[in-house]
């Protein structure tokens, strides 16, 4: 059943439909697969019985006339959405162990609209990561290899690099991933996939385990476009139990996909651009407005003045929503105890925090407590949220010449493993292009461009405005119409 695992979302859902296959056939090639790649550790928790137990509600389903809108499509889980009975760790050794008695309510609508579960996918510890190397079950290693035989593993980017290694390796069609500052859209460039963040709110945060909660964003990851927009309606959705979440009813973008852009003006801001960024990211950049115009937008130069204070804003706002997000993992109430004999309650909030959190995350609770603090608290975070509101205000000024905005995804591509852990100003970098969007709360995507010339995987990012989902998918879909991207990584696990 190899040939299943090489179909998209809307390949599997259409194919099912008419008959050419059972739910239970997909579900078993790709639990098949993701029993052959462990070596890649895309997976915390395997789940291959949810995945059959929901195939076979789908073929009786499908016997009874009664299909729902992914039924016979197994997903990947990002494992910072909590799973009811299934354990839901957000990688951190603080949660080992930890099992909700609840569903998230993104979950939910998935499961609900038919889909199956093939496992909790790996990603950075508390999602704070670009290379999924914080991660306490180790490192993900990207599918991906470069064409110049050299042996180093790649990384699949991050957070959300469970999801893009899966994918990209056809373990699962499609998958769940969280986008605080690029964790959707830096790890599809660098597996060569596609990934929507959408606009603040779109998605409900409920039973996400949270990192910074002004910025973290649920959106899916997939092969192309129209499995994104397929995914994403059932991700979608009002939730009265997120005091963040719109109480909008959710479009029909797969209807609405279309890639004539005729009448539509994308933005290319001049800012977007970093010192030592390889020509092929420029060269990338150029392909990509030619696309665009080849599909009838007219192309306009913009201003976003404030980007290049958008990485030190993000690195104070996010660590800062950390540290109080974070106090939650005490000891007390549930995840990992140490209790030191003799110790008090200080001492084991102290034991049970240094042995639960990596060194990433402690990093970041430290910053982010520093600069909450009540001498610094003015100086520092009062200040980023101001700067935020430019960096906001800079986007409201630019909707006022296009519709949307084209820029790369991320500086390079995929880098090796290892390369760049002892430097987290580095680290830092790789979310330059995408961080602004983020801070902004608007919608931004991921798209396959090319390849670089070791044969690795070039991302372009589209920036939409508020609520604009649908335009943003549709420039992604005349990208990918024209870059034909079709480049897959070798089977070599």
């Amino acid at each position: 059943m190899a040939e299943l695992t090489n179909l998209t979302v809307a390949e599997i859902r259409d194919g099912f439909r008419k008959g050419d296959f059972t739910a239970r056939e997909v579900a078993e090639a790709f639990n098949a697969n993701v029993a052959a790649a462990k070596a890649l550790n895309a997976f915390i928790v395997e789940t291959p019985d949810h995945a059959l137990a929901a195939a076979d509600a789908a073929d009786k389903a499908r016997s009874e006339g009664k299909l729902l809108p992914l039924s016979g499509v197994p997903i990947g889980m990002k494992d910072l959405f909590c799973t009811q009975g299934v354990q839901t760790t957000a990688a951190s050794h603080i949660l080992e162990g930890f099992t909700p008695t609840y569903e998230s309510t993104v979950s939910r609508h998935l499961f609900e609209a038919g889909a199956g579960m093939l496992g909790k996918l790996n990603l950075d510890q508390f999602a704070m990561g670009s290379s999924n190397e914080t991660s306490y079950f180790g490192n993900v290693i990207s599918p991906w290899r470069r064409k110049d035989g050299g042996n180093a593993d790649l990384a699949p980017g991050g957070s959300s690099g469970g999801s893009s290694a899966a994918i990209s390796a056809r373990l699962c069609p499609a998958a769940t991933g969280t986008d605080t500052g690029g964790s959707i859209r830096q790890p599809a460039a660098f597996a060569g996939i596609s990934g929507i963040k959408p606009t603040y709110g779109r998605c409900s945060r409920w039973g996400i385990v949270a990192f910074a909660s002004s910025l973290d964003q649920a959106g899916p990851m997939a092969r192309d476009v129209r499995d994104c927009a397929i995914m994403l309606e059932n991700m979608a959705g009002f939730d009265p139990r997120d005091a963040t979440s719109l109480d909008l009813p959710v479009p029909q973008w797969e209807a609405g996909l279309a890639s004539d852009l005729s009448g539509k003006r994308v933005g290319i801001p001049r800012e977007y651009r970093v010192d030592g960024m390889p020509a092929e990211i420029e060269a990338l950049w150029q392909q990509g407005i030619a696309f665009l115009k080849d599909a009838g937008a007219e192309i306009v130069d913009v201003s976003l003045p404030h980007t290049q204070y958008a990485l030190p804003t993000y690195y104070i706002i996010a660590p800062a929503e950390a540290s109080s997000n974070l106090a939650r993992y005490d000891g007390v109430r549930y995840g990992q105890r140490e209790l030191p004999e003799g110790a008090g309650l200080q001492d084991m909030y102290a034991a049970t925090r240094a042995a639960g959190f990596g060194a990433e995350v402690k990093r970041r609770i430290m910053i982010g407590t520093y600069v909450l603090s009540a001498g610094f608290y003015d100086a520092y975070y009062t200040q980023a949220q101001k700067v935020r509101a430019l960096i906001a205000r800079d986007f409201e000024k630019a909707w006022e010449s296009c519709d949307l905005l084209l820029t790369p995804t991320a500086p390079s591509a995929a880098f090796a493993l290892g390369e760049k852990q002892d430097d987290p100003l580095a680290m830092y970098l790789n979310d330059v292009f995408t961080v602004p969007a983020s801070l902004a709360g608007l919608p931004a995507m991921s798209v396959p461009g090319g390849l670089d010339a070791q044969g690795l995987p070039l991302g372009l990012q589209i920036i939409g405005k508020p609520l604009d989902e649908q335009g943003v998918l549709n420039a992604g879909l005349a990208i990918e119409e024209r870059a034909r991207f079709e480049a897959r990584p070798g089977k070599w696990w």
